[in-house]
């Protein structure tokens, strides 16, 4: 039996939520995804907030949403890839729930997003390096706050999935 809230962090193309969506399925659960609810309050869309109040704007507009979607009962949670740069959003996590690190290659998060243009921090000459560059400042982050780091390569959804709540179920004993 898994108690609580599940809160997924990760780079973007890490399978957030899409792992999140089956993953609350199989339990039962409602599913958030941070950057969605973030949209649907606004209006816009997260490269709108971007381009017109920048990565600070964004960033704490997503505190706020952060903070009141992890006030929350047992929900799973996908973050968006940045949620851990401020140190609020990672108390905030790891006091109110469990996190799970979803992490790939940089070649998989390239491949997973190189179509995607609704991602403003990869719109740039070289989307690879910019991954790196991210991955190089977050992933001490998402190691930092993560109470389970879960590979998400080559496995299907629902091997990752089944995956997730037997390590899950561990931690509740």
């Amino acid at each position: 039996m898994i108690s609580g809230n599940i809160f997924l962090v990760g780079p973007m193309g890490a399978g957030k939520s899409t792992v999140g969506k089956q993953l609350a399925k199989s339990l039962g659960r409602d599913f958030y995804d941070s950057d969605k609810e973030l949209e649907k309050r606004t209006g816009v869309s997260i490269s709108w907030i971007f381009e017109m109040e920048g990565e600070q704007g964004f960033r704490i507009r997503e505190q706020k949403i952060i903070d009141e979607l992890t006030g929350l009962k047992d929900i799973v949670l996908a973050t968006g890839g940045g949620v851990v740069l401020a140190e609020e959003n990672r108390r905030v996590l790891r006091s109110r729930g469990h996190v799970v690190y979803l992490s790939a290659s940089v070649e998989q998060l390239l491949k997973r997003t190189s179509k995607d243009k609704s991602r403003p921090l990869l719109q740039t000459e070289n989307p690879k390096q910019r991954i790196k560059d991210i991955m190089s400042v977050r992933d001490p982050l998402y190691r930092d706050v993560a109470d389970i780091e879960l590979k998400t390569g080559e496995q299907s959804l629902q091997h990752v999935v089944s995956d997730l709540i037997k390590q899950l179920e561990q931690l509740g004993q």
